[in-house]
């Protein structure tokens, strides 16, 4: 495959590495516990091979406490029953603390994923604005009223709070992805029991610390760590579980679908993604260029949201594609403690095999490595070369199926409609991009492709105004925006009759 001709950074630590490993327990109803069987799961930095945390490996057992506890708090505890303006005072305290600790944070998620830490500032203070924002919410939740049923009823619909919620979210953005679910739950009254991944549970654990600081009561929040089969599976299944937000794969999002089914609860569901970014030959030239190379390469390409396929007109293909070749090429790659890194390691050597895999599979079809296609060798650390594929045809799973790495794809169109059915040809729905300065072709495309989100003349922007989620199998629901908070309630009808009642048996 491609020569390895990445900028490669191996020094320039902004910070050193940690004396010692970050070891965490977990939050059941307010106390940092160990798991009951006391065993423990160590992580290793995918950057540099050494030890960086330890957490409790939850089982059955240690989920059970867990919603038990948030039980208590919903049935018999206070925060169901706060105005909102006091959950509203709590949340914006958390958002404060996520704000203090920054650094901290910045540092264990660079630490664990490795990702570059500039990057994982960025996300720090997304976080605390989606906090802000699901603050608001706390408050303005309301039902409605029907005054319009005659002189002897009034009609109230109400909002109340679902109950106890499990939310399960990955490592690729741990923090990120929690703050998109858990501070909407809290404003809407519920309680939760929350699983990250067991390859990045240290920002959950010292958001746990936040929380309590805040004013969250115990038993509001608690927070368990372990592995999917042992810990996530007994909190979708769990009886006293009314509802299941999951960020993850779509194979495990359909199992816990599937067993959510058996008992008709809820689920909220943000799933994979195969996203195409469409150029068109009026496109403004740079910026298209800067959104491809950075909508791929952006987090390795470990992102639901990653723009992983390159539908560029036939008319520029081989030019525009040299210049996304041209600019990848410079792309830093390596010590995510330097600044100056934008593309850091490769979570783990299973998702490394899986990227091989995908490669090794497009190259025997007949697609081209045009840059990258191998790990970087006689380094430390995981660490892919950004990859430039072309001769990529439809059928080929590269072009429709989601790798999560650091791979293009690029494949060209004739015309906008054969564009719009290529964006269409994958089980994926969560987001498209489309690059014209003609606004009739970018907003005819925009209404026919089957995606949740459509950029125009952009590619992954994101506000906590804008509600987030995905067509098809990348997800069911929907995050962020006005409704967020109300989709984790449950919606009641009261009929009030006034003055006498005449029954139906009796003479009119």
């Amino acid at each position: 495959m491609g020569a390895n001709s990445t900028e490669f950074i191996t020094g320039g630590r902004e910070v050193d590495l940690p004396a010692r490993p970050f070891r965490g327990r977990m939050l059941t109803d307010g106390a940092w516990i160990e798991a009951a069987d006391c065993e423990r799961i160590d992580r290793e930095s995918p950057a540099h091979g050494v030890a960086v945390s330890s957490y409790p490996a939850a089982k059955t057992a240690d989920v059970d406490r867990a919603v038990s506890a948030a039980r208590k708090a919903f049935d018999r505890g206070a925060w169901p029953r706060l105005k909102g303006a006091q959950r509203e005072a709590i949340l914006r305290r958390v958002a404060e603390g996520i704000v203090r600790r920054k650094e901290e944070l910045a540092l264990l998620e660079t630490l664990e994923s490795g990702k570059p830490i500039s990057q994982a500032r960025d996300e720090m203070s997304g976080c605390t604005d989606l906090w802000v924002y699901a603050a608001a919410l706390a408050r303005n939740l309301h039902g409605d009223s029907y005054n319009t049923l005659g002189e002897d009823m009034l009609g109230l619909v109400i909002k109340e709070p679902i109950g106890v919620v499990s939310l399960i979210t990955p490592w690729n953005f741990p923090l990120w992805i929690l703050s998109q679910k858990l501070p909407f739950a809290l404003a809407a009254g519920c309680t939760a029991v929350v699983k990250p991944s067991e390859f990045t549970s240290a920002t959950t654990l010292i958001l746990g610390e936040i929380l309590l600081e805040a004013g969250v009561p115990a038993g509001v929040v608690n927070i368990v760590t372990g592995t999917g089969p042992d810990c996530g599976a007994p909190m979708v299944s769990h009886p006293q579980v009314d509802m299941i937000s999951f960020t993850g794969s779509t194979r495990v999002g359909k199992a816990a679908a599937a067993t959510a089914a058996g008992a008709l609860k809820k689920v909220a569901l943000e799933l994979g993604g195969k996203n195409p970014q469409i150029v068109f030959p009026d496109c403004d030239w740079e910026a298209a260029l800067d959104a491809v190379v950075f909508g791929v390469y952006f987090n390795a390409g470990e992102c639901c949201n990653s723009g992983s396929r390159l539908l560029v007109h036939a008319d520029i293909a081989e030019r525009f594609t040299e210049a996304v070749i041209e600019r990848a090429r410079r792309v830093p790659v390596g010590e995510p403690l330097n600044t100056r890194t934008k593309v850091g390691a490769i979570i783990n050597r299973n998702q490394m095999r899986i990227i091989g895999k995908y490669l090794s599979e497009a190259t025997s079809a007949g697609a081209q490595v045009r840059l990258g296609g191998e790990p970087i060798s006689g380094v430390v650390g995981l660490f892919m070369q950004p990859t430039v594929l072309t001769g990529v045809t439809r059928e080929m799973r590269v072009a429709r199926e989601e790798i999560f790495g650091p791979v293009l794809s690029v494949l060209t169109f004739e015309t906008a409609e054969e564009a719009v059915a290529i964006a269409n040809e994958t089980l994926y729905g969560l987001s498209a991009a489309v690059w014209s300065r003609d606004f009739d072709i970018c907003l005819t495309a925009a209404r026919r492709i089957k995606a949740g989100t459509i950029w125009i003349n952009s590619f992954m922007d994101g506000y906590p105004e804008l509600p987030f989620g995905g067509y098809r199998e990348s997800g069911i629901g929907r995050e962020l925006g006005r409704a967020a908070a109300e989709d984790y309630t449950e919606t009641k009808t009261v009929q009030m009759h006034v003055g006498a009642r005449t029954g139906w048996w009796l003479p009119r």
